[in-house]
């Protein structure tokens, strides 16, 4: 009859049942965008959790940064325009 020739450690015994617990998580679709989502967590795509913006994504971010754009090129056009000539 074979006998193990060491004695299994309880490191190696335990890594066995290491992933025993682990269960799929819940999918749900984000209130706002339909985008899928875990359940409680803040959506990635619009920043919305439980109804409310929590996020600055990277589409607000790229309005806001056209909308300073937009005053600065104003703001360089205008003195300009204003200066008289002589």
């Amino acid at each position: 009859m074979p006998v193990p020739k060491r004695k299994r450690s309880k490191r190696r015994r335990d890594q066995r049942f290491a992933n025993k617990g682990m269960k799929v998580k819940a999918i749900t679709k984000c209130a706002q965008c339909a985008k899928p989502i875990q359940t409680h967590v803040t959506c990635k795509e619009c920043g919305f959790y439980k109804g409310v913006k929590v996020l600055v994504t990277k589409s607000d971010r790229g309005v806001k940064r056209q909308e300073t754009q937009k005053v600065i090129q104003a703001r360089q056009a205008k003195p300009a325009a204003e200066e008289p000539t002589e």
